[in-house]
């Protein structure tokens, strides 16, 4: 494998916004490829976000169903959001477990980061996992989902071959979860 001193890698020579709000920032980045052709290309930065899979002692996984009107599709998907500013994502994942299922995490630990979108898009997905949880309450402010529920890991990968699980940080954080689990059962 070759060292990344030794690899060409694309120069960037700056970069200027071009549109942003709350949500997202949209850049235009001055780049040249190597072999020296030099052009703008666009650049969609958005918040960190933090997702959780909470798992029972019966290997069950809690889970959203939900609508995403951009797609205008259902499906089922793990609990998270976006990394506030000077927020610990642990804390977030915390957070947002409780805001959006009524239950409270009894702990988490880092599972993995990953980015969705890396050829143009910087929006690093920072995943947790942890076991147990206490239903402390209703979810909290806007309706984040049609029904919450324990799926078993071992339904999961039916979900996925129909498509009940498409977006990208429940598909990582499920599969990701379940490395962990096989090294939890070795450990």
């Amino acid at each position: 494998m070759a060292d990344d001193a030794e690899l060409t890698r694309w120069i960037v020579h700056g970069e200027r916004l071009v549109y942003e709000n709350r949500w997202v920032r949209l850049g235009l980045a001055d780049v040249e490829i190597p072999g020296g052709e030099r052009f703008e290309h666009h650049v969609v930065h958005l918040d960190r976000a933090a997702i959780a899979v909470v798992l029972d002692e019966q290997d069950r996984v809690l889970m959203m169903w939900r609508h995403r009107f951009v797609f205008d599709r259902w499906g089922w998907e793990l609990p998270g959001g976006l990394i506030e500013a000077g927020e610990d994502p642990m804390v977030t994942a915390l957070r947002e477990v409780e805001e959006e299922t009524g239950y409270r995490p009894k702990g988490l630990e880092p599972l993995v980061s990953y980015q969705p979108m890396a050829g143009m898009v910087d929006s690093e997905h920072m995943l947790f996992v942890g076991r147990g949880a206490e239903l402390v309450g209703e979810p909290e402010g806007e309706v984040e989902a049609d029904r919450i529920e324990w799926v078993p890991m071992s339904e999961i990968p039916g979900l996925v071959a129909r498509g009940d699980i498409w977006t990208s940080g429940t598909l990582v954080g499920v599969l990701q979860a379940q490395v962990w689990l096989n090294n939890q059962d070795r450990g």
